[in-house]
């Protein structure tokens, strides 16, 4: 199909790209309530998502699957075919079942993206043996473990694994139950008692895997994914094998250009979430591409190792976060090599996690003319970690917080509630619960079996559906002034971000029975050091108090007002903060998203400075310089 748009005559048009079909079925009930479905049924998928390794080790066997940089020498990419990965695949799930591991007796990985925890997750699904890959910010940035060992007291793991004995070394001695074993690739601690990665691999592969293999069934517990930890303890939720082949055949339809021409993945994203563990991971696996692991990550020391991979890689789907697309953005535009590289054979950028800033639109679309003559379609999915994750997709170019249509399968049920409409939301990728907890289980579902996604969701035109339906904030979040009216948190906390692009990271908003809202404000360090001419070593006090930072920041928040149409979206005053969020206070997910009301509570003094009168010197308001 075409990608460009009838009425864009000014602008270079979408590179052209075979996507899945723009079509919805709406149905409205008596009770207000409202189904939006699509048309389209899933072609038959396989019953377990190795059967696709195995697929593509008996199609192409040479073709490469996995590539990563080796730990001992970066400037070497290890690689592994598709008949490479299933060798060692039998030879590790053999070894895994001499273990007698069991769903009771998992395996728990600590550490982060790289070859053997790829190879040790596929072995353990090829001999349906469940698996729980955790974010290795709990081993190695919280201090008191709390995290890491609830998550291990309710799976017990009969085997953790961890790339590197030494670094992950004091968070295993912490939480290590009795009987359990220790795999570790390299650097082991003499005390760990730890088996090494590569005697797993070593392991004559026999029969009973391939046994244990043909026994995996849609149901067999594939994975715990746990949820990020926003409202206090992470979830574990449980991903059947169903969950993870469905989706992926959601995903091939939504880009059938994946059948055609095998996709080429970069991708750092974690796969302790569910998006590059499930979804992006998934999608080399499932369509028989290739997945170079990237080692890099949007962070001011992770970027360098991202622009170095893409030099060496150019993906034809590319993933990222907001952030992560702006801080590629000077290399893209100082370095035409790099640019010419990025935007050679790239089909889709797509993104996730939050709205895209117009400014980093507009840029993308300039380097990606100049690159390639043409601009390419930036697209995003919705859903959970409770839905495998992807639920909905957008198809078309549209602004940020368009989540677009429903994948074939997914019934989206709108529940009026309030001045909005809740969504709900039932797939063959919908979770079966979450493991040993059966009082969230129960809270999660509604009495006709939606999984509740607590996010409120509107028509983008009412009069026509297929033009997909927007996110409308947090169900949980939005408040009432002392007035009655509704703040609606969602888009509000989107348009200020926007607003103060690029000076502030996220932000959160106060206001709850009192009479305007407020926020407390977390700035983009980086950005407003610049801005205040500040080096590196400049705390984040000296920035968050400096006149210039703070004369922005009073500017900003006066032309914010000026737009505003309302109480309802017009901020006072606000405060910066001068003190990171943190993950060990629940206030802050490790993929860095913010949890709203732990931080309203843990902040609560912040809270009252901000509609103390008079308000003190760390408070902008509209009507006082700061």
């Amino acid at each position: 199909m075409s990608t460009a748009p009838a009425t864009d005559q000014v602008r270079p048009a979408f590179r052209d790209v075979a996507l899945g079909t723009r079509e919805v079925e709406v149905e409205h009930r008596a009770d207000g309530v409202i189904h939006v479905r699509s048309p389209y049924r899933l072609d038959p998928y396989p019953v377990r998502l190795t059967d696709r390794l195995v697929q593509w080790a008996e199609q192409k066997p040479d073709h490469v699957f996995l590539a990563g940089r080796d730990p001992a020498d970066p400037d070497r990419w290890r690689t592994f075919t598709y008949a490479e990965t299933l060798d060692r695949v039998r030879r590790i799930g053999t070894a895994l079942l001499a273990r007698h591991l069991t769903p009771d007796r998992p395996i728990v990985i600590l550490s982060g993206n790289d070859l053997e925890h790829a190879l040790l997750g596929l072995a353990a699904q090829y001999a349906g043996i469940p698996y729980a890959p955790v974010s290795p910010a709990y081993s190695l940035i919280s201090s008191d473990y709390a995290k890491l060992r609830y998550i291990v007291e309710l799976v017990t793991p009969g085997l953790i694994f961890a790339g590197d004995g030494e670094a992950f070394g004091d968070a295993i001695a912490a939480v290590r139950p009795a009987g359990c074993d220790v795999v570790i690739t390299r650097n082991p601690r003499p005390e760990q008692d730890a088996a090494l990665f590569e005697a797993l691999c070593a392991t004559e592969p026999d029969e009973q895997v391939d046994a244990a293999n043909a026994a995996v069934t849609p149901d067999t517990i594939a994975k715990f994914m746990f949820t990020s930890g926003s409202t206090g303890m992470p979830k574990g939720v449980i991903n059947t094998q169903r969950m993870l082949t469905s989706n992926q055949e959601m995903i091939a339809w939504s880009f059938p250009y994946f059948r055609d021409e095998p996709p080429v993945l970069l991708d750092w994203a974690p796969w302790n979430h569910t998006a590059g563990g499930n979804h992006n991971f998934g999608i080399a696996l499932y369509n028989g591409g290739t997945l170079y692991i990237d080692d890099g990550n949007p962070t001011p020391a992770g970027i360098g190792r991202t622009v170095r991979n893409l030099r060496a890689v150019s993906p034809t789907w590319y993933f990222n976060v907001p952030k992560g697309y702006e801080a590629l953005l000077p290399h893209l535009r100082e370095d035409r090599a790099l640019r010419d590289s990025f935007f050679k054979d790239l089909k889709i950028l797509f993104y996730a996690g939050a709205g895209m800033a117009q400014h980093i639109w507009d840029e993308l679309d300039a380097l990606a003319i100049q690159a390639c003559g043409a601009r390419l379609l930036r697209l995003c999915g919705f859903g959970a970690t409770e839905t495998g994750p992807f639920a909905l997709i957008l198809l078309w170019d549209a602004e940020a917080g368009h989540l677009g249509i429903p994948a074939p399968e997914v019934d989206i049920k709108l529940v009026p509630n309030g001045t909005k409409l809740e969504a709900r939301i039932k797939s063959p990728s919908v979770m079966p619960g979450y493991w040993r907890q059966r009082d969230l289980t129960a809270e999660a579902f509604d009495e006709e079996g939606y999984y509740m996604l607590g996010d409120a969701m509107a028509f983008a035109d009412p009069d026509d559906p297929s033009a997909g339906l927007l996110f409308d904030g947090r169900v949980k979040e939005d408040f009432k002034l002392d007035t009655g009216t509704w703040v609606n948190v969602g888009p509000l906390r989107g348009a200020f971000i926007d607003h103060f692009a690029p000076y502030v990271s996220d932000v959160v908003v106060a206001g709850l029975n009192q009479d305007y809202i407020s926020t407390l404000v977390f700035v983009d360090v980086n950005n407003c050091r610049r801005l205040a001419g500040l080096g590196a070593d400049a705390s984040l006090a000296d920035v968050v108090n400096h006149p210039a930072v703070r004369a922005e920041f009073h500017a900003r928040l006066k032309s914010f007002a000026a737009k505003a149409t309302g109480s309802s979206n017009r901020v006072a005053r606000l405060m910066l903060q001068d003190e990171a969020p943190s993950i060990d206070r629940h206030e802050m997910t490790d993929k860095g998203s913010l949890n709203q009301r732990a931080v309203l509570e843990n902040r609560a003094a912040d809270v009252a400075a901000l509609y103390a009168e008079p308000p003190d010197h760390r408070i902008l308001t509209l009507d006082r310089a700061p």
